[in-house]
Parts: C-alpha cells; sequence; structure tokens
C-alpha cells in the first residue's frame, strides 16, 4: 500500500511540487464524519437494493416486492447523496425518515405466516441500530448549524468606507486629470527596438 500512495504522489505531482509528509487533524467534526460516513453507507445500500432487489426479497421472504425495494435504494441514494452535501441535515432527517419507513414496513412482514420471521427480526434490529445513529448524527448536525435567534447580525452602523465617509469623498480630487496623464515609453527586446 505505501508503494502505491508514493508511486500516486509521484503521478499526480510536478518536479518541484512539495511532497506531503503527514497529514494534520481534520477539520471535520465528528458529526461531520459521522454524517459522512452515513451518507455512503447510505448511497452503497442503495446501490445494493437497486442492483439485487430479489436478495432482499428472498431473505426476508418478501418475494415479489421487487419493485418496492428499489424503490427503497433509489430513496437511500438520495438521502445519501444529501447527507454528502452542504445540506447535511436534511440528508440525515431523510434518511430518519426512510429508517421509519423501513420499520414499518418490516414490523408488516414479522408476521407468523413469513417463513424468514427470524431474518426480518435480525434486519429489524439492524434497522433500529442505523436509527439510533441517524438521529444522533442529524440532531448534533442540526446543534452544531444552528444560527442562535437571538443573535442576528446587522450591518446598519457600517458604511463599507474604512476611513469613513469624508474621506473617501475627497479622495477623487487628489487624482490627475486625463490631460495630465503621459504615456510612458516602453522598453521593447530585440530587433523590434526604435
Amino acid at each position: 500500500m505505501t508503494y502505491l500512495s508514493n508511486l500516486s504522489h509521484t503521478i499526480a505531482r510536478s518536479l518541484g511540487d512539495p511532497k506531503v509528509v503527514r497529514t494534520g487533524p481534520s477539520s471535520l467534526s465528528s458529526s461531520d464524519q459521522l454524517a459522512r460516513a452515513l451518507g455512503w453507507f447510505s448511497i452503497g445500500l442503495g446501490v445494493a437494493e437497486i442492483a439485487a432487489p430479489r436478495s432482499f426479497t428472498r431473505a426476508l421472504g418478501m418475494e415479489g416486492k421487487e419493485g418496492f425495494v428499489r424503490a427503497c435504494g433509489a430513496r437511500e441514494i438520495a438521502s445519501g447523496m444529501l447527507s454528502l452535501s452542504v445540506d447535511k441535515e436534511k440528508g440525515l432527517w431523510s434518511r430518519v425518515a426512510g429508517d421509519g419507513l423501513d420499520i414499518a414496513t418490516l414490523l408488516n412482514e414479522l408476521r407468523d405466516s413469513n417463513p424468514k420471521r427470524d431474518n426480518v427480526a435480525m434486519a429489524l434490529t439492524l434497522v433500529a441500530g442505523v436509527t439510533i445513529l441517524d438521529l444522533i448524527a442529524a440532531q448534533s448536525t442540526a446543534t452544531q448549524y444552528r444560527r442562535t435567534r437571538g443573535r442576528q447580525r446587522h450591518y446598519y452602523d457600517r458604511s463599507g468606507f474604512p476611513k469613513g465617509v469624508e474621506a473617501a469623498r475627497g479622495a477623487a480630487r487628489n487624482f490627475p486629470a486625463p490631460s495630465e496623464v503621459r504615456a510612458k515609453p516602453v522598453l521593447m527586446s530585440g530587433s523590434a527596438r526604435s
């Protein structure tokens, strides 16, 4: 692995570019890292649900509901992409809502007539665990990026002129008139010099 990473640094960089000796601490908070991990997990699960819905329906005793599993996969991918975007809070809350739909679906399949009832119970436990992680990530992200309501920014006392309006008004008078500005001679190199 070290050889491959050194090889990639050699290929991607020019001769004079500095090399990264070691990386520093991440600028992402723990809630950002959890949101990123859940976003990628959601995309991976969504791709699996779209690519192989029959595997899911067979394992859970839900034969004939492959279209529903594909729709859940599309929802997972959309939630994952939103969780990886700037609006990660919306993506995480959409994941929580999707987990609620998944739990309701799995509870419906937990009936006595389902021969794969044990698999459904295990899937329900896994979805409940991921739901807890989604709730933690959504709440911590909401808390981290929430703007305090009492402290709004007001700029009514700012003019945009660092030295004041009066200093800006007189600044234009100090410039020379266009008739007073003379072009400076340009030195040219080579045979074009006159």
